[in-house]
């Protein structure tokens, strides 16, 4: 049984977030829990855990104690899973501990998972591919889009897009962002190439010469400018017919000669040409009354 002692909050996930956002519900205090009761969550985020940092943190725990308490949930044998705090469980058992301070709360499989993948992000514990990894599972086990799953964890929806394309890149890639040998900045670059081989091969050279992230848009950036993204037709949305009766279509509406500019993979610009300061006014109030 629990057995309750009163201590002080700690810089864990009750100072990150608001419980009550994550429909949990259960006291607050603190409890000592048995540690032989306690079991890993099998969908904690995080998968990497650095073993000479758990024995620093461990010698830590047995000249002073755990100081920060970890999150549990009880489960229906009686036993509790970890919510968050799986590092400092692992080094409380080599620290041969017998008992572990841990906040119990109500939670299902869903807040579970949210709440462990919020506090690793906020610590900034989570490598890039392991946060991607959470981001996909949430999506999937929980049918939620990439805006909903914004809602719920705070983030940006750019931002969930970003993470969940790194999974598109070759393995090798992804290896070497859970490695540190490349970082966010190199990845987003990479997923600029189409062609896988070429991905590896700038990330091959990337970790050879441990090119910085400018460098490596310098080399993409060259690279592109030999091989051009070739246009298929099914890409091509327009056709210079349809470009023509747009910009037509526009000149009119504005009474002004509407200018295009497009290249072969259909990027470019409009420009809409004013004489005077009222002309301007004028194209401004267009543009009013389009909303």
């Amino acid at each position: 049984m629990a057995k309750q002692t009163k201590a002080a909050l700690g810089k864990g996930l009750g100072a990150l977030i608001t419980m009550d956002d994550l429909n949990t519900g259960g006291s607050s205090s603190i409890n000592e829990i048995e540690i032989a009761k306690i079991t890993p969550n099998p969908n904690q985020p995080r998968r990497v855990f650095d073993e000479e940092a758990l024995d620093e943190l461990s010698a830590s725990i047995k000249a002073l104690g755990l100081v920060q308490p970890i999150t549990l949930r009880e489960t229906s044998d009686g036993k509790y899973q970890i919510i968050s705090g799986e590092r400092r469980y692992r080094a409380s058992l080599k620290a041969n501990l017998e008992t572990i301070p841990a906040y119990v709360r109500k939670a299902s499989d869903e807040n579970v998972m949210e709440m462990a993948l919020i506090e690793n992000i906020q610590r900034e514990d989570l490598n890039a591919i392991e946060i991607a990894l959470a981001y996909q599972t949430l999506i999937e086990s929980y049918h939620l889009t990439q805006e909903k799953l914004s809602e719920r964890i705070g983030k940006k929806r750019a931002t969930i897009a970003n993470f969940l394309r790194l999974l598109k890149l070759p393995a090798e890639i992804q290896m070497g962002l859970k490695d540190k040998k490349v970082d966010m900045g190199h990845a987003k670059l990479l997923l600029s190439l189409e062609d896988p081989s070429t991905q590896l091969m700038v990330y091959e050279q990337v970790v050879k010469h441990h090119f910085s992230v400018r460098k490596t848009e310098e080399i993409i950036q060259a690279l592109n400018e030999e091989n051009p993204p070739k246009t298929t037709d099914r890409k091509r949305s327009k056709t210079p017919d349809e470009y023509a009766m747009l910009k037509n279509h526009l000149s009119d509406f504005f009474n002004s000669k509407v200018a295009f500019q497009i290249n072969d993979r259909g990027a470019g610009k409009i420009t809409i040409p004013f004489t005077s300061q009222e002309d301007l006014e004028r194209i401004v109030q267009r543009f009013d009354s389009i909303k």
